[in-house]
């Protein structure tokens, strides 16, 4: 296999498992020259979410339950065809996989713990309140006799 661009990184020091990844290459449909009828750009890369062994099992359920939409018997696969060239498809699809990848497997948010306001505000807020509706109640002509 041709060096790639270095372990793509999901998070911390887990890397995207060169081994596990599956690749299938087919022609990409849009615009081109007289090259791109032959040549294979269009990238799929196929990723075993299931089996692998490279997530800590942790990461591997938040994911399964996170991604369970878009799994299909266990496997995540995500599609590259916006560049031309088939490396840089590559890189694209790889770089979309870790991105993914670490959004599934990132902790869920810390629960948030209400803040109380304080009297002095609250009072302030009624103070106005009250204020505004006499303001408002002044306006209109009913004690005029």
């Amino acid at each position: 296999m041709d060096p790639m661009s270095g372990p793509y990184l999901i998070r911390g020091s887990v890397s995207l498992p060169e081994a596990e990844l599956m690749w299938r290459f087919s022609r990409s449909s849009g615009p081109g020259g007289q090259h791109v009828n032959t040549s294979d750009s269009q990238v799929e890369l196929r990723f075993d979410l299931a089996k692998t062994e490279a997530l800590p099992e942790v990461w591997k359920q938040r994911a399964l339950a996170k991604l369970a939409g878009r799994l299909v018997d266990g496997v995540v696969t995500v599609r590259a065809s916006e560049h031309r060239s088939q490396w840089r498809n590559r890189e694209a699809a790889a770089v979309r996989l870790a991105a993914l990848l670490a959004e599934a497997t990132a902790p869920p948010p810390k629960p948030r713990r209400p803040t109380r306001i304080p009297r002095g505000i609250n009072e302030r807020r009624l103070r106005e309140k009250k204020q505004r509706s006499d303001t408002k109640r002044g306006r209109s002509g009913r004690d005029w006799g």
